[in-house]
């Protein structure tokens, strides 16, 4: 129950976005829906060998636990194919298999639960091999997603462009959705993913006008956590901020469980989705009254497990502290000699800065018992 009453909770935003969202067809990766009017979804993708079950189904819990809505796992053989049935019995997120050339790996996983299929039908060869995948996964419900990608675009395409490009990206995948429209499919979604920012984006505001399925978003091999933060936030948010994109990952050569995290702070600052707590705290300087960084630092690690949406302000001084703790759950404004805690826009009481991490947890975890507690009776009640 308590991911229902969460769900719910994630649409309560301060603050509505803005953004007109491209309008574009729905489809179902296992219980997410993707597309339409449906949340942005954040997806990451597992490091391990999947061959290594136990591996593989201790990182998508890590993954499922920071809130992944769908987890991509590599298929790349018919062992790895038969721990992927496994592995899909032990957890409850949506999972995409990621295929490449050998059509028989994709019909395996279908046979074995898979939420989505990630295969290009133009690596698998032959359209009857085409067809036997499609046909598997119109029986089966299971979308397919078609991956382009800079670094593996075909020769010709090469040989016509010179070098990758956005045309280019945007000829394969085309090509490859004729392959699906021979056989009548339009459960698929697409991205277009290149390590170039700026190609990226040309990308996807080319093909944006041209199909209605829903977009997956990428910077691929965007780098380390620090460049491939910065490279997917530029990115990804200037497309997000023109209502293209329904599902994104951040792609980091990094711990996958920072992938997810950079993506909902990513869709937090654009108030598409609200999960967790939403931290605004001040760069600090010589006026502090306590150390804002430290402070910031152990909070964020006492309170890792929260996903219900909760605003929290840590501001160092009375400049600007009380304006902003005014607009937030829970705020911290640091004055001398006592800091002043917020609840809800209203002082709530003083703390001294021995006591002040304590207090601050305890209260964010009133807030979100009381949302929580809100929310089931809201359920109730309808």
């Amino acid at each position: 129950m308590r991911r229902s009453h969460e769900a719910g909770i994630e649409g309560q935003m301060k603050q509505a976005s803005n953004i007109t969202r491209r309008i574009s067809r729905q489809i179902m990766v296992g219980g997410v829906a993707v597309g339409g009017d449906a949340p942005i979804s954040v997806q990451s993708m597992t490091n391990t060998d999947t061959c290594d079950v136990e591996g593989t189904v201790a990182q998508i819990q890590d993954l499922e636990k920071v809130g992944a809505d769908i987890v991509r796992v590599s298929v790349p053989s018919m062992d790895a194919a038969a721990a992927f049935g496994a592995i899909r019995q032990r957890v409850a997120v949506p999972l995409v298999a990621d295929i490449h050339f050998d059509h028989k790996i994709a019909l395996k996983v279908a046979e074995l639960g898979v939420d989505c299929l990630r295969i290009n039908p133009g690596n698998i060869g032959r359209q009857d091999r085409v067809k036997a995948v499609v046909q598997a996964a119109r029986d089966k419900g299971i979308p397919i997603r078609i991956g382009i990608n800079a670094g593996s675009l075909a020769k010709d395409l090469l040989r016509q462009y010179g070098e990758p490009c956005a045309d280019a990206l945007v000829e394969s995948a085309l090509s490859n959705i004729e392959l699906l429209d021979r056989e009548d499919f339009q459960d698929f979604k697409l991205s277009l993913k290149s390590s170039d920012v700026f190609m990226a984006i040309e990308a996807y505001r080319k093909i944006a006008g041209q199909i209605e399925q829903p977009l997956h978003l990428g910077i691929t091999e965007a780098g380390g956590l620090r460049t491939g933060t910065v490279k997917s936030a530029v990115g990804l948010g200037l497309l997000l901020m023109e209502g293209i994109g329904d599902t994104i990952r951040v792609s980091l050569a990094a711990d996958p469980v920072e992938e997810v995290k950079v993506g909902f702070e990513l869709l937090k600052s654009l108030h598409l989705r609200s999960k967790g707590i939403n931290f605004i705290a001040c760069p600090s300087c010589s006026r502090q009254d306590f150390d804002v960084i430290a402070t910031i630092n152990e909070l964020e690690r006492r309170l890792e497990d929260v996903t219900t949406p909760v605003d929290v302000a840590i501001m160092g001084c009375i400049v600007n502290g009380p304006g902003e703790a005014k607009q937030v759950d829970v705020g911290l404004t640091g004055a001398s000699p006592h800091n002043l805690i917020y609840v809800d826009g209203k002082p709530h009481h003083k703390v001294d800065n021995k006591q002040l991490v304590d207090d601050l947890e305890n209260m964010v975890r009133e807030k979100v018992a009381q949302k929580l507690q809100a929310e089931e009776s809201k359920e109730r009640a309808s």
